[in-house]
């Protein structure tokens, strides 16, 4: 299932990112959009889980969670 993640702040990484959503499952692959001429994030981001379940259950948890003072909004990412 893949996940969009959207609200994020300026300074979370790719790999801090996937650390979250690891600790509901299995994280196939997380891609963090970032500006081109900068390394920080523009916000949002896509992320991958193999398993439903955890998928479902890393979105009823972190949607609305507050991470380096943004409240990130987590959903099923729609085709």
């Amino acid at each position: 299932m893949i996940i969009d993640v959207t609200n994020l702040g300026d300074k979370i990484t790719g790999s801090s990112l996937e650390a979250i959503f690891s600790t509901y499952g299995s994280v196939t692959s997380s891609n963090l959009i970032a500006a081109s001429s900068l390394s920080n994030s523009k916000g949002f981001a896509s992320v991958e889980m193999p398993h439903r379940e955890e998928a479902i259950r890393a979105i009823e948890k972190l949607n609305g969670a507050i991470i380096n003072g943004r409240s990130m909004m987590v959903r099923e990412a729609k085709p």
